[in-house]
């Protein structure tokens, strides 16, 4: 099939004056096709059609527009409507034959007719070439023409009749080859036909003017003769040029044509209005959207329903009918204009075969019906308003009693989401709805549903209202059993009462004992009064559920204020009720035999309210049905107290808090300062544990809970002193001090310092035991001692320490920084968290260099360090009132060159005391009289604990005069260290920038230990000088003994050259020198090492 490309127009543009190049027209003329449908809309007979041409949608694009304009040319339609005698579209080919004339050009004068004798043609395609098209002028300008041509049809003998002609018939355009038009001839007379072709434009003699055409060939068509009875079709015939391929189609149709009751008449929206009483007759099929009778007509149809199954006479029409009156009754179309629309509309074309259980739940979803069978014959029950029509209580149900399920609010949609067919946008849409207060709570639960059948956004919007009302507030199920004078009465879609003692809290209903029609005796009225809305409900010898007021209730006996319409049975079931506790009413879902005799009910929550709230957005109107929401009292003597615990190797705090309360349950929470609330449900307890908590105000709320899930109105709440808050300490009381210390040395640099251990579990796990030394022997406190240690693990009791002169001092700090208390000397507490020490007399020792970096003033090099002339001390600087976190000083007296490698005896020399820098004097600005005290502000210099002060050494091996290697810095004490030179310096350190500390002492003393080296066994020295040498050289010479070990008499020795690397002995007897052996031992201080 060809593509149109262009048509129409008449010719180029015109000449014009001025030069230039030659304009050559565009080509715009190509082959002119047509494509052929027919579609199925569905079966008959249908409503056709609403609007003609304007009801066919080709792309989505209407045929017509509003105007009557048409937004496609060349496009013809023929509909049927599905009748048992509707005629044939004739669209669909069944034979094409095509033929040959014999023709050349035609020219105006000789006209060219052909013959059509076969009687079962029904339409002749005539094909009309034109070899070429254009004009051109003496320019050499090139354009288009136009021709014009008349069909004409004579049908057995008589007079022609025109067919094409005028615009039809004309041919405008450019085409400098071969171009081909078919003119399609509908024959409707006798036969023979003849089929004459004219020419009217006049012939061309010019050679600039090529407007020539021929008929050459046409095609005798013989279309389908189908009717399809009882299917509802349209056939369409589009040109090609204006479609890419087979364009989509869609049509707005009045469905199919239905019974309706006799009284009925269809409105123009499709539902239906009625007047007077329906005697159960049908009347004439006509279309209507009614959903109830579009069902009536799937069941009873035996062409596409379950015609052959069923018949009129086995449904209930009334029901089909209360249903159809609640269907089609007008209410707001959510549009907010003021206009209505039927409740429910059935607009759908179901297109396959499907199970018929699933197509009947489908078609009564549309207007909430249910079906079932009763009494033989198939009815429907619809969700829509009624009265209750049968009371339950304990006496007439069995074991168990009342079962109640809910499903859980997290499969519970919060939002939904409903597809419909838009008719305007003739394609599906969605609209959404949400419960606000659930999403809020719960998140959004999104459900996706498809609203069957609707084609109205206000339905499709009343769906998903009524799918989210459903879910989240008539989301309980009861079920119960009952015997069979109930059972074969209650049907589905009824509305019942149920008194149950055990949700209400009270027996309101039993049986009865005997009756009149204004007075009833029932089988327990205890604890029953009068109350405002007191009514007694009964059910009467017909079944029906009647109530009548009470007048008064005394020994079993109801008094009412009006009579029933009948006596009530004995035996038979009453409920009463009073605006404090009503029943509760269900909807049935199901009543399913189990033998015999009993039979199980199963009912849906059920609020008569809720189809205003839906349709309308009415509030709920709200039924009391328990005295159990009556709430309880707050519970009372409510404690707390804190106490750490371990968890996982780490010491916490826990808030214990306790409670008196008359209910099993209680529901607590607690936030601290404001924060987001923690919230616990306690059952059987009358005490909860608040883990891990933190110093500061808790509001810590107790609300009892009664057996129903009721918390108290008000909360008892868990306050310290007449506060609002508990105020929880957390882990902020310092340590307890530190007691039993004491001091063992081991060696002349070293000794074990033990002490008791620590109680608290806050310093047993990841705590610290800190330990400092001051070289005051009295007087010491912790700001003027220095860390000579790293800090010991919280459960320790020893540490290993250097051996100093002065006063160890030890504090507890625990897992948050907070130390022992720092009292002064007069506290006795303080007394045990110290040891003084006098070292005993060393070996002998050659002090070999005494450091003073105080004397003359410190003058190393120093970073972030100063002296303080006025404290005659070095301190860390100060910029900006803030002491820096650390500075060196490095000393500017160093060991000087030893000459050799020797083991050195280190001690440092350090007094240092820490203090706050705004209690000096010169550091006060503001105006004396205004000073709230003379001796410091804030903090007293006692508690100022957050400085140190660390002596450091490092050594070198080499001469230090030359290039020498140096070993790291490293702090020291009291330590034995090898070297040949030594510098040193000085860490201050502040963790607090208030803080800093003043050196008034800094060195180190060297001194080498004395040592004795000889031997035990005897030497021979011969009868000349005998030269001894030292294993390892002494600083200096040592003292020297020999000892002969065969000596005669008259010997003596004579020692020389005595060094520190040896010495010479010569034994002699007179003045000659005689072979002895000999021992000797030389005493001195230091030991090369080599």
């Amino acid at each position: 099939m060809s593509k149109i490309i262009g048509s129409g127009g008449g010719g180029g543009k015109g000449g014009g004056g001025g030069g230039g190049s030659p304009q050559e027209a565009k080509d715009n003329l190509d082959s002119k096709s047509f494509a052929r449908v027919l579609d199925l809309i569905g079966e008959g007979e249908i409503g056709g059609l609403v609007d003609g041409a304007k009801s066919i949608f080709l792309n989505n694009t209407p045929l017509q527009a509003s105007d009557g304009s048409f937004n496609f040319k060349d496009v013809s339609f023929e509909a049927r409507t599905g009748t048992s005698s509707q005629t044939t579209i004739p669209i669909t080919r069944d034979v094409a034959t095509t033929k040959t004339t014999g023709f050349s050009t035609v020219e105006q004068a000789s006209p060219k007719v052909i013959q059509i004798t076969d009687s079962d043609v029904d339409a002749v395609s005539i094909q009309i070439t034109v070899p070429v098209l254009q004009r051109l002028t003496d320019k050499g300008d090139i354009f288009g023409t136009s021709i014009e041509l008349k069909i004409e049809v004579q049908y057995s003998g008589g007079s022609y009749q025109s067919v094409v002609s005028g615009n039809k018939g004309t041919i405008a355009g450019r085409t400098p080859d071969t171009y081909i038009r078919d003119y399609l001839v509908n024959l409707s007379g006798a036969f023979p036909v003849n089929i004459r072709v004219t020419r009217i434009t006049a012939d061309s003699s010019s050679s600039k003017l090529a407007n020539a055409f021929q008929f050459n060939s046409y095609v005798e068509i013989k279309y389908d003769k189908l009717t399809y009875p009882n299917s509802a079709l349209v056939g369409l015939k589009v040109d090609a040029e204006q479609f890419t391929s087979i364009p989509s189609r869609k049509y707005l149709v009045k469905g199919i044509k239905v019974k309706i009751p006799h009284n009925a008449t269809v409105r123009a929206d499709g539902s239906l209005s009625y007047s007077g009483t329906f005697n159960g007759t049908l009347g004439a099929a006509q279309f209507t959207n009614d959903p109830a009778w579009c069902l009536f007509d799937l069941l009873t149809s035996s062409r596409y329903g379950l015609g052959d199954h069923l018949v009129e006479a086995d449904l209930d029409k009334f029901s089909f009918f209360a249903a159809s009156q609640y269907a089609s009754e007008q209410i707001d179309d959510g549009t907010g204009n003021g206009t209505t629309e039927p409740r429910f509309s059935c607009n759908v074309s179901i297109q396959n075969q499907q199970e018929a259980y699933n197509v009947i739940n489908q078609m009564c979803s549309v207007f909430r019906a249910m079906p079932y069978y009763q009494a033989g014959s198939m009815t429907i029950s619809q969700d829509s308003p009624k009265d209750p029509s049968y009371l339950f209580t304990l006496a007439n149900v069995l074991e168990p009693g009342f079962t109640y399920s809910n499903a859980s609010q997290r499969q519970r949609p919060t939002v939904v989401i409903a597809k419909y067919l838009d008719l305007e946008l003739r394609d599906i849409n969605y609209v959404e709805e949400i419960d606000t207060a659930n999403q809020a709570r719960y998140g959004s639960i999104i459900k996706n549903i498809n609203a069957f059948a609707c084609t109205s956004r206000g339905q499709a919007a009343r769906l998903a209202k009524w799918l989210l009302y459903m879910s989240n507030v008539e989301r309980e199920v009861c079920s119960f059993t009952v015997s069979i004078d109930s059972g074969v009465i209650v049907r589905p879609g009824q509305i019942i009462e149920i008194a149950d003692p055990v949700r209400s809290g009270e027996r309101r209903g039993g049986r009865i004992k005997s009756a009149t029609t204004n007075s009833v005796t029932v089988d327990d009225a205890t604890g029953l009064t009068v109350k405002s809305g007191a009514t007694l409900s009964v059910i009467l010898p017909d079944g029906k559920l009647e109530s009548a007021t009470v007048s008064g209730i005394f020994n079993g006996v109801f008094s009412l204020g009006q009579h029933f319409s009948a006596t009530p049975n004995a035996n038979s079931v009453w409920i009463y009720e009073t605006n404090d506790i009503l029943t509760s009413t269900w909807r049935v879902l199901e009543v399913v035999e189990q033998d015999r005799t009993n039979y199980t009910i199963t009912a849906s929550e059920y609020n008569a309210g809720k189809y205003n709230h839906i349709e309308s957005g009415i509030a709920l109107p709200k039924r009391d049905v328990t005295n159990l929401d009556i709430p309880p009292l707050a519970p009372s003597g409510v404690n707390g107290e804190e106490v750490i615990y371990e968890n996982t190797g780490i010491a916490r705090v826990k808030i214990i808090v306790s409670w008196t309360t008359q209910t099993d349950t209680v529901y607590i929470r607690y936030r601290l300062q404001n924060g987001n609330y923690t919230s616990r449900t306690v059952e059987n307890s009358k005490s909860f544990e608040i883990l891990d908590t933190v110093a500061g105000n808790y509001e810590i709320e107790v609300f009892s809970v009664s057996s129903s899930g009721l918390r108290s109105v008000q909360p008892a709440k868990l306050v310290t002193g007449n506060g609002n808050f508990f105020v929880a300490n957390g882990k902020t009381a310092p340590p307890s001090n530190v007691s039993g210390v004491s001091l063992l040395p081991i060696d002349q640099s070293s000794a074990i310092l033990s002490w008791n251990r620590a109680t608290e579990l806050d310093v047993l796990l990841g705590g610290k035991t800190l330990i400092r030394h001051s070289s005051k022997t009295t007087g010491a406190q912790w700001q003027n001692a220095q860390n000579i240690v790293v800090a010991a693990a919280g459960n320790q009791t020893q540490k290993i320490v250097p051996l100093l002169a002065g006063t160890y001092l030890i504090k507890f700090e625990d897992d948050g920084g907070r130390e022992s208390p720092s009292p002064g000397s007069t506290d006795a507490s303080w007394n045990n968290t110290r040891v003084t020490t006098t070292l005993p007399a060393p070996s002998q020792r050659l002090v070999i260099a005494n450091i003073d970096e105080h004397t003359p003033n410190f003058t190393g090099v120093k970073s972030n360090t100063v002296y303080d002339s006025s404290m005659d001390a070095l301190k860390l600087t100060v910029t900006n009132n803030a002491t820096a976190t650390s500075g060196e000083y490095n000393f500017a007296a160093t060991s000087g060159d030893l000459g050799q490698v020797y083991d050195v005896n280190l001690r440092k020399v350090l007094e240092a005391n820490s203090f706050y820098t705004a209690t000096l004097w010169d550091s006060r600005t503001d105006l004396i009289d205004t000073w709230g005290s003379i001796d410091a502000v804030g903090s007293s210099s006692s508690n100022a604990t957050k400085c140190n002060a660390a002596v450091y050494v490092r050594s070198t091996n080499d001469n230090p005069a030359s290039s020498p290697t140096w070993s790291a810095y490293k702090e020291f004490s009291n330590v034995l260290i090898t070297g040949r030179a030594f510098e040193f310096k000085a860490i201050l350190t502040s963790s607090d920038t208030t803080q800093n500390i003043a050196v008034t002492k800094l060195g180190a003393t060297l001194e080498l230990q004395g040592r004795v080296e000889s031997i035990s066994t005897p030497v021979a020295t011969g009868s000349s000088q005998y030269t001894v040498s030292f294993t390892n050289p002494f600083k200096q010479a040592p003292t020297i003994v020999v000892t002969p070990t065969n000596q005669q008499s008259g010997d003596f020795h004579e020692l020389a050259n005595i060094s520190r690397t040896g010495f010479q002995v010569t034994f002699k007897n007179g003045s000659s020198a005689v072979a002895r052996s000999f021992v000797w031992a030389a005493s001195g201080f230091g030991k090369e090492v080599t």
